[in-house]
């Protein structure tokens, strides 16, 4: 497949550059929804635009930091450049490139890449889930109690989980961490590491590449509610997990999930 082979060099080529430029004390500016962005987002998200551009200029494009999204092609590919800014640019190596390609607004390919163990998560619809060639599936745990998740929760997300995250927490007995990265730990429930993770915000690039990839691994990615939505435009949050714990996360989301703006 085309697009497999491009994406896979383009998130080799994000992570050489990903990896050649951490060092401590990183330069970053403040976003106005207090996130960071460094060179490395801007230059990997520039090496992404040249890259559609020449091989499929009729694709459009939606990233976090610079989109192009012109045109009326069914095509969108849906990349963030560093997911996981915050660890990154202050010294701890928790990061992924994150790319995936939209159809209409079904995640048909994603492509995750975490250049400093060299781990490249792989999925086209259809083929299965692979880390560096290798298959991988989602864990078979069917209960809270024991089982390790992982959620985010910041200032600015659409939704607040912190009801949620207590929940899980005391009452059903959840190892639950925060990696201000979601697309990483996204890819440990594809790897069967983790039992689900949990995404509050709206930004697709977030979410595309994961949506895939989990799902060919045998899980479920569905938005806070438990429906499926389109990942070429904003979403409604991410449930991400290894399917038998969907509908328990969906209920519990449903209960003591709120929405932090209007």
């Amino acid at each position: 497949m085309q697009y497999k082979d491009f994406a896979i060099d383009i998130a080799r080529e994000a992570g050489k550059i990903i990896k050649n430029n951490f060092v401590l004390g990183m330069e970053k500016k403040w976003k106005s929804d207090n996130s960071p962005v460094t060179e490395t987002d801007l230059t990997v998200n520039e090496l992404l635009l040249a890259g559609v551009k020449a091989n499929f200029p009729d694709h459009r494009i939606r990233a976090e930091e610079k989109s192009d999204m012109k045109g009326t092609s069914e095509f969108v590919w849906v990349c963030d450049p560093v997911d996981g800014t915050i660890p990154f640019s202050h010294g701890i190596p928790i990061c992924t490139f994150s790319l995936a390609l939209t159809k209409n607004g079904e995640s048909i390919l994603g492509v995750a890449y975490d250049p400093f163990q060299d781990r490249l998560f792989t999925a086209v619809k259809g083929e299965g889930a692979h880390l560096n060639n290798k298959a991988i599936h989602v864990s078979k745990a069917n209960r809270f109690k024991g089982s390790a998740g992982e959620f985010e929760m910041y200032e600015t997300a659409y939704f607040n989980f912190f009801e949620l995250a207590k929940h899980l927490t005391f009452k059903e007995g959840v190892k639950l961490m925060k990696f201000s990265s979601f697309v990483y730990p996204s890819m440990l429930v594809a790897a069967g590491e983790l039992a689900f993770s949990l995404f509050p915000g709206t930004a697709p690039h977030d979410a595309a590449a994961v949506k895939v990839i989990v799902e060919e691994a045998g899980g479920k990615v569905t938005n806070i509610f438990g429906e499926e939505q389109r990942y070429d435009q904003d979403i409604q949050g991410l449930i991400v997990s290894n399917g038998v714990l969907h509908d328990q996360l969906v209920k519990l989301a449903k209960e003591l999930v709120t929405k932090t703006q209007p």
